[in-house]
C-alpha cells in the first residue's frame, strides 16, 4: 500500500526528514555528478531529491501514483508534478535519460508492469536509480518514518528484481546509518554515524541504492510485452521544468 503524500510531505518537513534528505542527496549526487541537458523523471515521492538536478538538467518531471496522491512541485514555480497510474506512464518510448525511484518500489501494487513501463520510457543509454528501505536496517523496522512501510529489500534482492525486469545493475550504494530518532543529539552526529556505518556496518544501512541500465538484449517475446505505444507523442503540458 502506498504511503499518503501528505504524510510524506510532513516527514520531509521534520528535522529527521531533512537530515535523511541531506544524507541520501549526497549519495545520489555522488552517483550522478553531472546531468547537464538530461531529462530526469522522479517516480513515487522523489521531489525532495530532485531539486539539486533541476539547475543543470534540461527537464525535470515528477510523477506520483494515484494511490499515493500528488502535490504541486516545485513550490515556487510552475507545476512539474503529475498524478499517474503506476502501470501507464503518459510518456513516449525512450523519452527520459534518468529515472529516480524513491518511496516507490517498496509500495508498487503492480510491480512488474511498473518496471516494464519504466523500461519503456527510459532511453537506450539511460540510467535508473532505485532507493529502497534496507531489509536489515533499523529504519525498515520502525514505522515512524516512510522507510518503515512497504516491502524492504537487501541490495542483492533489489539487484535480482531489476535483472528479472530487463535492467542491468551497475553500481550499489547505501545510506542512512543515523538512527531514526529526532533527538538533536542524534541528528548533530549524523555525519559521524554515516562515516562509521559505511566503513564498519555497511549491511545495516537504512536504505539501499542500486543504479541500473536498460537491458536491450532481452528475448523478443519479453520486449514485445514491455513496449506499448498507446502514449501521447509528447509529454503532457505543464510537466516540463527547465533548470
Amino acid at each position: 500500500m502506498w504511503t499518503d503524500v501528505v504524510d510524506l510531505r510532513d516527514f520531509y518537513a521534520s528535522s529527521l526528514g531533512q537530515a535523511a534528505r541531506r544524507i541520501i542527496r549526497r549519495r545520489l549526487r555522488a552517483m550522478w555528478p553531472d546531468l547537464s541537458g538530461q531529462c530526469v523523471l522522479g517516480l513515487g515521492y522523489a521531489t525532495p531529491y530532485l531539486r539539486p538536478f533541476a539547475a543543470e538538467a534540461g527537464r525535470v518531471i515528477a510523477m506520483m501514483p494515484g494511490a499515493q496522491g500528488v502535490l504541486h512541485w516545485p513550490y515556487e514555480g510552475p507545476n512539474a508534478a503529475a498524478l499517474v497510474e503506476e502501470a501507464e506512464l503518459p510518456l513516449p518510448d525512450m523519452s527520459v535519460d534518468r529515472v529516480l525511484l524513491v518511496h516507490a518500489i517498496e509500495h508498487a501494487e503492480q510491480l512488474r508492469p511498473f518496471l516494464r513501463e519504466i523500461w519503456r520510457v527510459l532511453a537506450g543509454n539511460g540510467r535508473l536509480i532505485v532507493v529502497a528501505p534496507n531489509r536489515r536496517g533499523i529504519w525498515a523496522r520502525l514505522d515512524r518514518t516512510p522507510f518503515g512501510h512497504g516491502h524492504p529489500y537487501t541490495t542483492g534482492q533489489l539487484s535480482r528484481l531489476l535483472r528479472d525486469n530487463l535492467f542491468t545493475p551497475l553500481e550499489t550504494s547505501t545510506a542512512l546509518y543515523t538512527p531514526p530518532f529526532a533527538s538533536r543529539l542524534w541528528l548533530t552526529s549524523a555525519g559521524a554515524w554515516e562515516r562509521a556505518g559505511a566503513r564498519w556496518f555497511p549491511r545495516f544501512a537504512g536504505v539501499v541504492m542500486v543504479e541500473a541500465s536498460k537491458t536491450l538484449y532481452a528475448p523478443t517475446t519479453v520486449l514485445a510485452s514491455a513496449i506499448r505505444r498507446r502514449q501521447p507523442a509528447v509529454a503532457p503540458p505543464g510537466l516540463a521544468h527547465r533548470g
